[in-house]
């Protein structure tokens, strides 16, 4: 499940476009000085520095939008200020309606960018890539990658299915194709593996060998083909 609260960030989280907003650390607006994480999250705000947003978007077609409270992220323009190279799997330790309902609520302090269902494979989208959402339980792992909960149990044996797995796979092909980011061991990752975490999900029956292929299958399937010579 998604970590709750936004650490300090840990090494590797470079914001780039955001610095000629913050310089040395502020921002004055009127006789207000701001600094620190108050003016990471106004640099925004700027006109003319945050991309064009319609309601009800998604960033994976076929996708439902449920939208997480925005407490529980916090609105970004990536990745023109942070780089995303990196996708964060999860699984819910609950219900997939029980996980929706959390991400909603204003006092929960997390959320991931998606939720797949076990029984179908749908996914729900609460996050836009564009925003990082509280999920990884550290600050830098948060601003570099999105986050995938799968409606499943970290220890418990049989509760993650093939359609949800290839579903899944699919999801992370968009993603890496959209942002560049290599289909290895390096750039997805468990929650397990976020630095600090005391979480252990995706656990011990997550298959990586299995994901990582369809991964690749579907990377292969989203590439475009080579001209052809006339």
């Amino acid at each position: 499940m998604a970590g709750r609260a936004e650490p300090q960030p840990s090494a590797g989280g470079r914001p780039s476009r955001r610095g000629f907003l913050i310089g040395t650390g502020l921002v004055v607006t009127g006789a207000a000085v701001l600094w620190g994480d108050e003016a990471s999250r106004l640099w925004w705000k700027v006109p003319g520095v945050d991309k064009q947003r319609t309601d009800g978007d998604v960033d994976q077609p076929g996708a439902r939008w449920v939208p997480a409270s925005a407490r529980n992220l916090r609105t970004a323009d990536r990745p023109d200020d942070y780089r995303i190279d990196r996708i964060v799997i999860h699984t819910t330790e609950g219900s997939y309606d029980s996980a929706i309902r959390v991400f909603r609520d204003p006092l929960h302090a997390a959320a991931a960018h998606y939720v797949i269902r076990a029984e179908d494979g749908h996914i729900t989208q609460m996050a836009r890539e564009l925003d990082v959402a509280y999920h990884a339980g550290d600050r830098g792992y948060n601003e570099r990658s999105v986050g995938i909960e799968h409606e499943a149990f970290a220890h418990r044996k049989g509760t993650l299915t093939e359609v949800m797995y290839r579903s899944s796979a699919r999801l992370a092909a968009g993603i890496c194709a959209r942002y560049g980011i290599p289909v290895d061991r390096e750039h997805i990752v468990g929650h397990v593996e976020v630095p600090g975490t005391d979480h252990t999900d995706p656990g011990p029956y997550w298959d990586w060998d299995h994901y990582l292929g369809l991964v690749r299958q579907e990377t292969r399937r989203l590439a475009p083909l080579p001209a052809r010579s006339t």
